[in-house]
């Protein structure tokens, strides 16, 4: 197999735990290395972590006896995946504000693969607003959480707060990591988030769009082995697989003039980035002072990308572009879908809670040129982009 894991473990009662699951994984054949914090050792000893995982436990930043290397860079490097399990709340409010003060949280911001987190703490702890929040913040930033289960706690309690076996949580990774490879040696090019249009230097037009989707769709597609060229607007997300070149733009125009560059050379584009459709005629060269009871701004279109891709697409490339409406969805989606010349086109509804822009949850409709729809249920943006990409396969010349 060849995998590489880390194994982060923190300082909870459930690090006994993760001795099995360093297990599971040696004995799946995956390389495994082991970062654990000062106070996780205070459950486990580094003598059994070493022992199980065959690879020095690396738990100090500034060990003198450690090799040249910068560790915490060349394991981020060496990794396939990182699993942090148990996950106190400590660790997912260091990793949700990007506080590194020790062995494990700096390895966590060097790091450009995936991350499963599998929380482990008093049901009280769980519930709290904050933890909540950091959880939230830290799945709408890719990472997968592993939520605990229930059942009874150290502290004698039952509720939510158990970490999640070690065999649910080998499964995950595994059947993670083990995905398939259907477009392995395939081009893509994906865009993603919104375009800034500005007004003067200060103020500019824009939307709600984050860019999670298109980042979703192109860690899925780099992973089943397909190069990604991912153009996006201004977005924080970040593109973790290595087979993901990231190209960053601001403005319609430069969406449109770095797809163009691009296209030609592409098996798969995905356009799903939420481009402006209009952008300021003139820009102001100076801060717009606030001296008029009323301010008009006269708006010209931009160029339409999904369009252009359109008109001097080849026969065995595929294009597929998004559709957010509002009213007569089915009707104008399929409009879009023709008039644009696409293969597929993906619908997005605002009308459906917890889908759209700003959330980590979507809800689709693919339309296929040739008739055919596939709906999707309300899923994570991850589970929709392998929804999309599966559907995109069918359709692969």
């Amino acid at each position: 197999m060849g995998q590489k894991v880390v194994i982060g473990i923190t300082g909870g009662i459930a690090a006994y735990k993760t001795m099995s699951l360093i297990r599971l994984f040696k004995k799946n054949g995956y390389e495994v290395r082991v970062t654990a914090t000062r106070n996780a050792l205070q459950f486990v000893t580094p003598l059994t972590i070493e022992t199980l995982s065959q690879n020095k436990l690396y738990t100090d930043m500034f060990d003198p006896n450690r090799t040249m290397e910068v560790e915490h860079i060349s394991m981020a490097e060496w990794a396939d995946a990182l699993v942090v399990a148990p996950a106190t709340a400590n660790i997912l409010g260091k990793f949700a504000h990007g506080i590194a003060d020790d062995a494990l949280s700096t390895l966590f911001l060097a790091l450009e693969c995936p991350v499963f987190i599998a929380p482990a703490m008093n049901n009280n702890m769980f519930g709290n607003p904050v933890v909540q929040q950091n959880i939230k913040t830290l799945q709408e930033r890719g990472c997968r959480i592993l939520s605990p289960n229930e059942g009874f706690l150290a502290c004698g309690t039952t509720g939510s707060g158990r970490m999640q076996e070690p065999e649910e949580i080998f499964a995950t990774v595994d059947e993670f990591l083990s995905s398939d490879h259907s477009l392995q040696g395939k081009k893509m090019l994906i865009t993603a988030g919104p375009t800034y249009e500005p007004i003067d230097p200060v103020r500019f037009i824009g939307n709600h769009s984050s860019g999670l989707m298109g980042f979703c769709l192109a860690e899925a597609a780099a992973r089943k082995g397909a190069v990604v060229s991912l153009v996006t607007g201004p977005s924080h997300y970040t593109a973790h697989h290595r087979n993901i070149r990231r190209l960053d733009v601001k403005t319609a125009a430069e969406m449109y003039q770095q797809c163009m560059q691009l296209v030609d050379d592409q098996d798969i584009i995905i356009m799903s980035a939420a481009v402006a459709d209009y952008t300021p005629a003139h820009v102001a060269p100076e801060k717009i002072k606030k001296d008029f009871a009323q301010l008009s701004v006269e708006l010209v279109k931009t160029k339409d990308i999904l369009a252009s891709v359109g008109k001097i697409k080849r026969d065995n490339q595929l294009l597929i572009g998004f559709a957010l409406e509002t009213e007569n969805e089915v009707e104008n989606a399929k409009k879009k879908l023709h008039t644009k010349n696409a293969d597929l086109i993906v619908l997005n509804s605002l009308r459906t809670a917890g889908a759209g822009f700003r959330t980590a949850t979507n809800q689709v409709t693919i339309f296929s040129k040739d008739g055919r729809e596939f709906a999707s249920d309300l899923k994570s943006k991850q589970e929709i982009a392998e929804e999309i990409l599966q559907t995109a396969l069918l359709y692969i010349k």
